[in-house]
């Protein structure tokens, strides 16, 4: 091909790519990001709490400000992503008072859009978000999509309660939510069902209602002025307990804080997870346990509340609906 008609291609070429990308700015492109958290494949989005709600454009500063990101859910500790490729620049100190969650990190990257041609064309500037809220293994570099870029910070240290979440915001303020639902099978994959969690309850069918309540997550607790934050695991006193996951453990847990029979339990960390298991007694209170390994044992729940049905507490670490996990339990 002659010169000249090449250089008028080429011309030709970027001056309708330079429109494409005037129409469909590659912030808005609609091209799906990874799995930002081990734990939450979908990026699924922090609903409502006392602290606030998640998605884009919520209230914030008591009316006055709305919210320039979305938070995607995370368990504390758990393993973050990248949700896609491109060049690290850090550190965000989002809230400027260095405490436990006061870091992040900054990715401007790839697009991920190809054209079959063999002409060079533009640069295409990609994504830039700021993920905040994590703790990076490094703040400068390059990284791939789905490589892991570091770990959840323990946000129920700073606010108690919420739903533990990373904070994600694009460089330009604008709404990240149609990229964060995954088109393909999320990196990495995993199996994010739980194990039965007690001899003989295959299923790890929860406790319907008795006398003292009911063991739904979100059932009525003191007298209707508080909530269930957990699920109640129908287990027989003097069960085998397991682990629902692989994990580090950590403990004792003393929910009711009185020495009573069942007054004692351990908190299980680790394959994306963080749960905490009460009134049951267990072989041991720190170490590494595998999914499906027996944890402990049931302790004497009648002996406390004669005619309840036995049950382990099961309670998130950032207080999120276990349900999910539990419903799908492997004999």
């Amino acid at each position: 091909m002659p010169a000249l008609s090449l250089v008028a291609l080429v011309s030709l070429v970027s001056t309708v790519f330079a429109k494409h990308l005037e129409a469909h700015p590659p912030q808005h492109q609609h091209q799906h990001w990874a799995q930002i958290c081990s734990g939450n494949p979908t990026n699924r989005i922090r609903g409502c709490d006392r602290y606030g709600c998640g998605q884009f454009g919520a209230d914030r500063h008591g009316h006055k400000g709305k919210h320039t990101g979305v938070d995607v859910i995370c368990a504390d500790g758990a393993t973050v992503y990248a949700p896609f490729s491109g060049q690290l620049s850090g550190p965000i100190r989002f809230f400027h008072n260095g405490n436990a969650i006061d870091d992040g990190v900054q990715i401007r990257g790839s697009g991920n859009c190809f054209f079959l041609t063999s002409l060079p064309l533009p640069s295409l500037p990609g994504y830039c978000v700021k993920l905040v809220c994590i703790h990076p293994i490094r703040y400068h570099g390059q990284i791939q999509k789905g490589q892991q870029l570091g770990r959840m910070l323990p946000m129920q240290r700073v606010f108690p309660g919420i739903i533990s979440h990373i904070h994600v915001e694009n460089c330009d303020h604008s709404d990240p939510t149609p990229q964060l639902t995954p088109d393909v099978p999320p990196f990495p994959q995993q199996d994010t069902r739980w194990a039965t969690v007690c001899s003989g309850n295959p299923t790890n069918e929860i406790r319907g209602c008795d006398r003292y309540g009911c063991g739904y997550y979100g059932a009525p607790r003191r007298n209707g002025k508080g909530k269930h934050t957990a699920v109640d695991v129908i287990c027989s006193d003097g069960a085998t307990v397991f682990a629902p996951f692989s994990g580090e453990l950590s403990g004792p847990i003393k929910f009711f804080h009185n020495g009573n029979a069942i007054d004692d339990g351990v908190q299980l960390r680790g394959s994306g997870f963080c749960v905490k298991l009460v009134c049951i007694h267990p072989i041991r209170y720190s170490g590494r346990i595998s999914k499906g390994e027996v944890l402990g044992r049931m302790l004497p729940m009648q002996r406390v509340f004669p005619g309840i049905t036995s049950h382990i507490h099961i309670e998130n670490c950032d207080r999120s609906d276990p349900t999910p996990n539990l419903e799908r339990g492997k004999g």
